[in-house]
């Protein structure tokens, strides 16, 4: 997929937001690829509005300053960073991996299991939109179903329920009635509480080896040593015996359902 097509999709799902169509000329969509063509805005007048080339890069920045919320609350990158950094945190091993590798393992990570939910919203909703075969209404309508159906699948039901009932709804027949404002912050209070459950389970076999080595340190009458210097060493040859970086990032992935 297109960077250029994903930004174009954005900037035009904020200004349907505003009860607008925006209609691409047929000549900036033979040279979208080249550059930025021209935005003409009909309102519900028929008037037509033309805007300039500084008003579309002002769209397409604030787009881009969305797109991190976008990132962190609808996809996977929550769950896999904290879990990451939660082992960081259990190996003692302070800053290494550095937080930029964290990040970078993470966003890796996320585009490997959101690619599925991505390839079809490009499938069904952004291809034949640019095509024209779409009109802007309906694009946006098949892309957040697709995406819906990610975050329900991958969202507990209790998380669901509790702002179902903050809202004064009494539930949905079907994934698309769900709104946006719903689902996103029950998906993110859900993946909040499964990544805990997880760093729950990645810190137990580590605070063993620092209980054991501190045992052994106070038996010995070594009270000046620091048994997490000494456990160090220890935990990386447990984790490099048993492959944990494979099996962290494998459960990671397996933990999730894609759409």
């Amino acid at each position: 997929m297109n960077i250029k097509n994903i930004i174009f999709f954005i900037v035009l799902g904020f200004t349907s937001l505003f009860g607008v169509e925006t209609a691409w000329a047929q000549d900036g969509l033979t040279n979208f690829a080249e550059g930025l063509p021209a935005i003409t805005i009909k309102s519900n007048s028929e008037t037509e509005r033309t805007y300039s080339l500084s008003l579309q890069i002002l769209a397409l920045m604030t787009g881009l300053t969305l797109l991190p919320s976008i990132v962190l609350g609808a996809t996977s990158f929550t769950r896999i960073i904290i879990v990451l950094s939660i082992l960081r945190q259990a190996m003692g091993t302070q800053q290494t991996p550095p937080n930029q590798v964290l990040i970078a393992i993470a966003l890796f990570l996320t585009f490997f299991i959101m690619t599925p939910t991505l390839t079809e919203i490009n499938r069904n909703a952004l291809d034949p939109y640019l095509e024209g075969n779409l009109p802007a209404k309906s694009a946006l309508v098949s892309g957040s179903n697709t995406l819906k159906e990610f975050l329900v699948k991958n969202t507990r039901e209790n998380d669901l329920s509790m702002f179902t009932d903050l809202i004064g709804d009494k539930g949905y027949s079907t994934t698309t009635e769900i709104p946006l404002t719903v689902i996103l912050p029950a998906f993110i209070t859900s993946e909040l509480k499964t990544a805990f459950q997880i760093g729950f389970l990645l810190f137990l076999p580590f605070l063993v080896i620092d209980m054991v080595i501190a045992s052994i340190l106070m038996s010995l009458g070594m009270m000046m040593l620091s048994p997490m210097l000494v456990a160090l060493p220890f935990k990386l040859l447990l984790f490099v015996l048993v492959d944990g970086w494979a099996m962290t990032v494998g459960s990671l992935v397996a933990t999730y359902v894609s759409s």
